[in-house]
């Protein structure tokens, strides 16, 4: 695998070896995620997929700059951000916070610059019109670091590390506000196909939950469930990125 030369504060790009990019995967990651819960995945796909791992302010390259706290504010900024490398499709996938991003994402390129997506994949999270708030954020440190705890993934192993903890918490604040506070408009489609994935013993995200991203898929939408929990990517890696390289086309 190849990696590109960082040219752009927001993605972490994986050009194809031979540098020929037919079409990209913007990787969105959860709350308190970074770029690097996606290296490797270009390893896996055909010749002409780009990966670009989205670089949220506050954490690994971007550690110095001050975390975003809204949704909003998150979305028009990597909507922006993409504006230049929309000469070829363009798939987003989001895990959990970032699912929501996407959305958001989609709906600003179709509404504000006329550019539909050519797939959006979401994983783990509510659809937008099913979101609740959630008030983990209001609880303080504690009850953020709880929620990492019982949820699992890399995060969980850097909280538990002294010599890590100041440098995490930061974006876990600032994420678990962007989730705390997110409410959708109900009822906005998106009108590019929509792939959900989600593991069968998430606790907080059912596939009940995620078909419901059906409502606000205009062209299509498909879902697959997985063995595992919220981070059910991590045990099934090889299978999801068989299944996202297979729909890459």
């Amino acid at each position: 695998m190849i990696e590109s030369a960082v040219d752009s504060r927001w993605f972490r790009r994986y050009p194809p070896p031979d540098g020929d990019v037919a079409r990209r995967l913007v990787c969105l990651p959860h709350a308190g995620g970074a770029a690097s819960a996606f290296h490797g995945w270009a390893d896996h796909f055909a010749a002409g997929v780009e990966v670009l791992a989205t670089r949220y302010p506050g954490r690994q390259e971007r550690i110095a700059e001050e975390c975003i706290t809204g949704m909003p504010e998150l979305a028009d900024a990597v909507t922006e951000a993409l504006l230049p490398l929309l000469d070829v499709p363009v798939y987003l996938f989001g895990h959990s916070m970032g699912a929501s991003l996407g959305y958001e994402v989609a709906l600003r390129l179709e509404r504000e610059h006329g550019v539909r997506l050519a797939g959006l994949f979401v994983s783990a999270r509510k659809a937008p019109h099913r979101v609740n708030p959630e008030p983990t954020y209001l609880g303080g440190d504690e009850a953020l670091i709880q929620e990492v705890l019982g949820l699992g993934g890399t995060e969980a192993q850097l909280i538990r590390d002294p010599d890590l903890f100041e440098l995490v918490m930061p974006a876990l604040r600032a994420d678990f506000e962007i989730v705390g506070t997110y409410r959708a408009q109900p009822g906005h489609p998106v009108h590019c196909p929509v792939v959900g994935y989600v593991g069968d013993r998430d606790g907080g995200i059912s596939p009940v939950d995620m078909a419901a991203w059906a409502d606000v898929a205009a062209a299509s939408f498909d879902l697959t469930v997985f063995p595992g929990d919220h981070f059910y990517l991590l045990g099934e890696r090889d299978a999801l990125l068989r299944d996202l390289a297979a729909r890459l086309v």
